[in-house]
């Protein structure tokens, strides 16, 4: 079974079950997710002998994908699994390292004077990136390491990719935005107070001086917190894509760049006051996910501004010293690799490919709450 294939159950929210054959660690640091998945984790080591451990626990008739790192474990599982006589089985091609770099693209929303917004849904590490859309134009916001799935769409459909931008300097995932920019000829925005130690050419994102494309104007909004540099955008007055500030679930935390005292007072003004103040009826658009329960019946993730404030455990915070002690003192682990993620992305190393997929490995945690 091919990602995408995987990719398209998970979004269809379709029965699955899966085997996990890595190690219990690895497991429980980062698995695959679907609302209608059922997933049990059994070493490939316990299995080597014989399967019938897995056997016992796998329901007879049902679709089953065996799942590992990087799929020969999974793929030997399964063949064995097949040889006893289960229909329906599958591995995972590429394992959980394809699995994690997978792009799903859904349609987020559409434009007051034509044109669309379009999510692409990283599943298997929860990180969200956009590609806005008007009269044959685009901005493509916070795009992953992977950049064929853009250039692929945006030729597909007859779209320029005029503009990059990065709504921050990231922590959890290498960013795609200088090759996007390379390969298309776009200009490449980032936030100047994150790149005081970028070694390469960029544009300032700054707030007054909005990007155009077609109809459609995409406003920068300052709002530190997550970083020093992080920027909303607000776009078309109705959709507000908010990086790693502001999640459906969650709230950005402040200690990626080991800068959290300093920080948290930003992200409390940007949550509490910037926010605030701004329309209800705004449609966020986050740059991550915690969990696929997050995501609508399309694969989109998105919520209503007004709902979060109602919601949302990140935004019912109101007491100062208690916000202060959730997101300094109270956080899931950090990133695998984050520092090295950052330091790619100001362009001070240049890992090679594989080593990039090393240092990408497992979810996202850029959230407050795990």
């Amino acid at each position: 079974m091919t990602p995408d294939e995987l990719g398209r159950i998970i979004t269809r929210q379709e029965k699955l079950f899966v085997l996990d054959v890595r190690n219990e660690t690895e497991f429980k640091d980062w698995k695959i997710e679907g609302q209608a998945l059922e997933i049990i984790n059994i070493p490939y080591f316990d299995l080597l002998d014989s399967v019938e451990p897995a056997l016992k626990r796998i329901p007879e008739g049902e679709r089953l994908l065996v799942v590992c790192a990087k799929e020969g474990s999974s793929r030997f599982i399964a063949e064995r699994i097949a040889e006893a006589g289960r229909s329906e089985v599958h591995y995972l091609e590429g394992g959980m390292k394809r699995w994690g770099e997978l792009l799903v693209p859904v349609k987020a929303g559409d434009l007051k004077n034509g044109g669309e917004i379009y999510q692409f849904n990283r599943l298997g590490k929860g990180c969200l990136s956009y590609m806005i859309v008007s009269e044959g134009e685009a901005v493509v916001v916070d795009a992953a390491r992977m950049v064929q799935p853009y250039i692929d769409f945006a030729r597909e459909r007859g779209i320029r990719i005029q503009h990059i931008v990065d709504t921050h300097l990231h922590a959890d995932h290498i960013s795609g935005g200088r090759e996007l920019a390379g390969r298309t000829g776009a200009s490449y925005f980032l936030p100047p107070q994150d790149a005081d130690e970028v070694v390469f050419s960029y544009l300032p994102l700054t707030e007054g001086r909005d990007l155009r494309i077609g109809h459609t104007d995409v406003r920068p909004m300052y709002s530190p917190g997550h970083t020093l540099g992080s920027t909303t955008l607000l776009v078309d007055d109705r959709y507000l894509l908010t990086g790693d500030i502001l999640f459906v679930a969650s709230i950005g935390r402040p200690d990626l760049a080991g800068k959290a005292e300093d920080w948290v007072g930003d992200l409390r003004n940007t949550l509490y006051g910037l926010y605030s103040g701004l329309p209800e009826e705004l449609i966020v658009l986050p740059a991550h996910f915690g969990t696929v329960a997050e995501m609508d019946r399309t694969g989109a993730v998105s919520a209503k501004l007004g709902d979060l404030y109602r919601q949302n455990p990140g935004l019912k915070l109101e007491d100062e010293q208690t916000f202060r002690q959730t997101v300094t003192e109270q956080l899931p682990p950090q990133p695998h690799a984050y520092r090295e993620i950052r330091q790619t992305n100001m362009g001070k190393i240049s890992p090679d490919e594989e080593t990039q997929r090393e240092m990408e490995t497992g979810p996202n945690r850029c959230a407050v709450h795990d």
